[in-house]
């Protein structure tokens, strides 16, 4: 079993979040619980994740173009304007100090990036506010560093759940995306790296009938 120890949630993206949401809902049995939209043009859906028998506080994000926006076109945001189809994008660790964590990873010649403010408003009306590293940069194989200060973690809220058995990072160049994870100092914190024959996340989880699902 392959579980990033610092893992905050991972991103699966799609062009269509109601499309999204309904392909993750035949493929699991699990149907997201509605988040709430971004002022990015982003809105998203959230399900629990078990890991070791224990819930949360880690998630998995469906993340697609906010149905109710102003601008017609696809946000930027994860790569949905260049996706067809639903795609594991990208992860998110929460590091115990990120600003620390940048400064590090800077010194040791890596730049994740600024540390930035996001929130968003739950359908109930309540206002989740974080601070977050690289989610609109290109370097998607690279986890963002995430910080929810004193908004509760959306992993521990009342969401449907499902079980993760493993999440990897295959590359066919594994060095050179080691260099960033050294840089950032993670450790196991991150998701393990491993060959393959092409760039992308390797997710499995375990639907409530015991079959594993893989994406």
């Amino acid at each position: 079993m392959s579980i990033p120890r610092l893992l905050d949630h991972i991103v699966i993206a799609g062009p269509d979040l109601p499309e999204l949401v309904d392909w993750f809902a035949r493929r699991t049995g699990v149907t997201a619980v509605p988040g709430g939209a971004h002022p990015t043009g982003t809105a998203n859906a959230l399900v629990a994740l078990t890991v070791g028998g224990a819930r949360g506080p880690q998630y998995i994000e469906l993340i697609g173009p906010d149905p109710d926006r102003d601008d017609a076109a696809l946000p930027t945001t994860f790569g949905i304007d260049a996706l067809d189809g639903p795609s594991v994008q990208a992860y998110a660790v929460h590091p115990a100090d990120i600003d620390a964590a940048v400064a590090r990873a800077r010194a040791h010649g890596f730049d994740p990036g600024d540390v930035w403010e996001l929130s968003r408003r739950t359908p109930a009306g309540d206002l989740l506010e974080w601070r977050l590293t690289g989610a609109s940069a290109d370097r998607l194989d690279v986890p963002f560093l995430i910080d929810w200060g004193a908004t509760p973690q959306p992993g521990t809220g009342d969401l449907p759940a499902i079980e993760l058995v493993s999440f990897v990072r295959e590359e066919t160049d594994p060095a050179a995306l080691q260099h960033a994870l050294d840089a950032l100092g993670l450790g196991d914190g991150a998701a393990g790296l491993v060959a393959g024959a092409r760039a992308r996340y390797r997710l499995a989880l375990r639907r409530a009938d015991g079959d594993i699902v893989e994406f």
